[in-house]
């Protein structure tokens, strides 16, 4: 019966709550979250403590970290050996903390993901910024309470004089919440600071004007910064964080991306690992080889790109799947008073200075009670030096100490301690000298006093105090930011990686695109032999050249009516010689099918800009017809139809055009028919046309279709044969007629010129590339080009080797033209 009484009955489900509760209480107080005031959890805090019982200062000798972890766990942490030196390595790597607070000496680690040796091999000490968490402990500036098992005192929070918290962040999990705090710059924060202390109203917007960002240990880019208003704003938020690359470009043009920072925390020796997995896998194609280079001296990730590839695509595929861009969720939770609470940047900032008041007022006290202590004994050695052969004579004519102690109590009116400090006086205090020490001693004394009342009584002070330390600290241990604040959001942009330059395409007649810059191309005189443009494959040869910004859209129209889309930048870039790549390796195209013509559209997402404006088709065999833009503006992989186009015929040409424009067709027997745009009505996506030229036999075939503004008279009619010759024609001189007649002579075609091979609409600005079969390129300027009548063989402008034949031409419309050179001003022969 006495057992069962000893049996208290309880609710297991109750227990089990008060249990959690107390376990849930343990963890977030003593364990997972660091403090408001100093930005420590109580492992940390333990650490830096014990390392200063210890004597372990910035200015002597390394300790074994074994003595330092012992230390601890014997004194103030009752836990595993193996989370103390975790925790105390952490505290030594640069790239883990912003600010080291322990200054290791061995190896402590690797940014690879390499462990520290064991604790036995490795040494420490404090850094020197650590003398600033400790500075004044033992002033009364911080409560103490007793240890564990109750043998000796710690502190509660160190009287940290650096917004720790703010500079190197923290992580933890507790029980039902979390940190997670960023790293930042110390001269922004203390900056912050001050401008808070100064401006106690300043908003999140005004801080960030001192405050840019996060800045990490390892450098990078911060990718936009609406997460990081946010999270200052708020104390949550989302950081985007990119590692910092270089593409560099050698003598033969082939790109290299170089990494030199890589984001926070990120591992490089697996990011290294990810980015050979993407390679291998084609996630991200165009890579040839990746090498880690890094050294002492600093990280160097080496990716060499393959030559049809282009650097900044594959970096920007680089950052989407892989660690080199890495998101951080910031959740500012931290101890105030004992709980725990969110925080925005200002009331972190807050927070602190009212804690650095909070321990500038103690010490102040202290310091004061040791100033009013120490004053009260010099005031009693004054009055003993000055009535010195009486006090000599009491102290002689006493029996004991006690009796000499009370009978100048009695004479002189003094306090206990006045008597006894009295009594321990040295004869040497009564020099001159002495005497005079004393009197100096007192009067500086009585200074300190005052000055430590004034600063009691001002919170003023007390925050011009809290300033000029700051000011000192910023001076001692600033530096530089490393992390760099790109302003820009946090989507994954491949045009933001993008420049938005000129570039010259090139379609082969075996379906071979490639890119280059246009400037790459020499302007030569009319007449000469041209340059090497292209290396293609035999019976091969360059078939489309024409000029975009490599943030267009490529709409790209086959012979047998589809529609593909393409952005510039993502066809390979290639050198002037190389041939490009084949077009079935980029877009799903029919083996049997080929690119023909194409569009070149800045965006596809403003709607009344692709509701007012058309594609007008021809197609070889004389039809025409009209489309809205909108009914392409819908990229799919395997293309939609275009036009519907009839058997024995195919596409030959597509044109943008406003609703406006005037038509000219040319056949290749040298005849051309102008009519207004409004004669072809709008059709659907899947209808075959109408008919916009009459052939004059089987054996006859459409070679171009222009759109002209019928309002501007600088545009010229360019037509070129297929021997070489050619001309401008003025627009009026193609007089207006309906759709589907036979049209007006436009070139006097013979067996010398050959057949027409091209008709273009230009201005006495522009240039031309002309392509031949051997693939030779010339580019001229079309003012050597001079305007005749519709019914001539026009001039020679360009020389063909024997056998040899123009394939196409295209007009450029440069805006500069710094590159020129190497003009060949060869003489030519009018040929009427």
């Amino acid at each position: 019966m006495a057992d069962l009484q000893r049996i208290i009955p309880i609710n297991i489900e109750d227990e089990m709550k008060s249990a959690y509760i107390d376990y849930s209480m343990s963890v977030i107080v003593s364990r997972a979250l660091p403090d408001v005031r100093d930005g420590l959890k109580p492992v940390h805090r333990r650490i830096l403590y014990a390392m200063q019982d210890l004597g372990l200062y910035y200015n002597k000798s390394h300790r074994k970290s074994a003595r330092v972890v012992g230390e601890v766990l014997g004194k103030y942490h009752p836990h595993g050996d193996s989370s103390v030196y975790e925790a105390m390595v952490r505290m030594a790597q640069d790239w883990s903390l912003r600010y080291p607070m322990v200054d290791g000496q061995g190896n402590f680690g690797h940014i690879d993901g390499d462990g520290p040796a064991a604790m036995r091999y490795t040494e420490a000490r404090l850094a020197r910024i650590a003398d600033e968490m400790l500075s004044d402990i033992k002033k009364d500036t911080v409560d103490f309470e007793l240890n564990f098992d109750d043998s000796i005192k710690e502190p509660t929070v160190l009287p940290a004089r650096i917004p720790n918290l703010l500079v190197n962040g923290a992580s933890g999990i507790a029980v039902g919440m979390a940190t997670n705090m960023l790293p930042h710059n110390l001269r922004e924060i203390i900056d912050g600071t001050i401008a808070t202390i100064k401006d106690p109203q300043i908003d999140t917007d005004g801080l960030m004007e001192y405050i840019k960002a996060p800045d990490f240990p390892t450098g990078g880019i911060i990718y936009g910064v609406e997460g990081v208003k946010e999270a200052f704003e708020t104390g949550r938020g989302r950081v985007v964080v990119r590692g910092k690359a270089e593409i560099i470009a050698d003598a033969k043009g082939r790109e290299t991306i170089i990494v030199t920072e890589i984001p926070y925390q990120v591992s490089k020796a697996g990011l290294v690992i990810k980015m050979s997995e993407l390679r291998r896998d084609e996630k991200v194609p165009g890579i040839s080889e990746i090498r880690d280079e890094s050294d002492r001296e600093g990280i160097r990730i080496v990716i060499e790109v393959k030559r049809d590839a282009m650097a900044q695509v594959v970096l920007s595929k680089l950052y989407k799947y892989s660690q080199l861009q890495t998101s951080y969720g910031v959740n500012n939770v931290a101890l105030v008073k004992g709980r725990p609470q969110t925080l925005s940047l200002k009331s972190l900032i807050e927070e602190f200075i009212e804690f650095r008041i909070e321990v500038i007022v103690r010490r102040t006290q202290f310091e004061l009670k040791k100033a009013e202590e120490r004053a009260h004994i010099v005031e009693g050695l004054i009055i003993a030096v000055d009535n010195i052969d009486e006090v000599i004579k009491i102290i002689r004519g006493s029996g004991t100490v006690d009796e000499a102690r009370n009978s100048l109590m009695d004479r002189f009116d003094l306090s206990e301690i006045q008597a006894k400090a009295i009594l321990e006086l040295r004869l040497q205090k009564l020099t001159g000298l002495e005497i005079e020490k004393l009197r100096e001693e007192y009067n500086e004394l009585m200074e300190k006093i005052k000055r430590f009342k004034e600063i009691l009584a001002s919170v003023e002070i007390q925050k011009d105090i809290v300033v000029e330390e700051l000011m000192e600290i910023r001076e001692r241990y600033g530096d530089e930011r490393r992390t760099e604040v790109t302003f820009a959001d946090g989507e994954i942009s491949i045009e933001d990686m993008i420049p938005n330059e000129e570039m010259m395409v090139s379609i082969s007649h075996l379906g071979y695109i490639k890119r280059t810059k246009s400037d790459q191309y020499k302007v030569q005189g009319r007449g000469g032999k041209g340059s090497k443009g292209s290396r293609t494959r035999d019976k091969d040869f360059v078939e489309h050249i024409f000029v975009a910004n490599a943030h267009n859209y490529l709409l790209l129209f086959t012979e047998m009516g589809r529609c593909y889309w393409l952005r510039i930048y993502e066809i390979p870039e290639g050198s002037r010689n190389g041939s490009g790549r084949v077009m079935q390796n980029i877009l799903q195209i029919p083996k049997e099918d080929k690119v023909k013509t194409y569009i070149v559209v800045k965006d596809l997402t403003d709607q009344e800009f692709l509701q007012n404006n058309f594609v007008m088709f021809c197609t070889k065999n004389g039809l025409i017809k009209k489309t809205t833009l909108e009914a392409y503006s819908r990229p799919r992989v395997n293309g939609i139809n275009a036009i519907t186009i009839n058997e024995g015929d195919y596409l030959i040409d597509a044109r943008l055009t406003d609703g406006n424009k005037e038509v000219i067709l040319a056949n290749r027997n040298g005849r051309a028919i102008r009519f207004n745009e409004s004669k072809v009505r709008s059709m659907g996506r899947n209808a075959a046309g109408v008919k916009g030229i009459t052939l004059d036999d089987s054996e006859d075939q459409v070679v171009g279709m222009v759109c002209v503004d019928p309002d501007d008279p600088a545009v010229t009619i360019l037509v070129i044969s297929e021997k070489g010759n050619g001309k401008r024609t003025d627009v009026d001189e193609y007089r207006i007629t309906n759709r589907g007649g036979k049209g007006v002579k436009t070139m006097n075609i013979s067996e010398k010129t050959g057949k027409l091979i091209a008709i273009k609409a230009v201005v006495d600005d522009d240039h031309i590339v002309i392509t031949n079969r051997s693939g030779l390129m010339i580019r001229m300027a079309l003012s050597e080009i001079r305007v005749m009548g519709r019914a001539t063989q026009g001039v020679r402008v360009i020389s063909l080797n024997k056998g040899d034949a123009i394939a196409d031409i295209t007009v450029i419309k440069p805006e500069e033209e710094e590159d020129i050179k190497d003009l060949d001003n060869t003489e030519y022969e009018e040929e009427e």
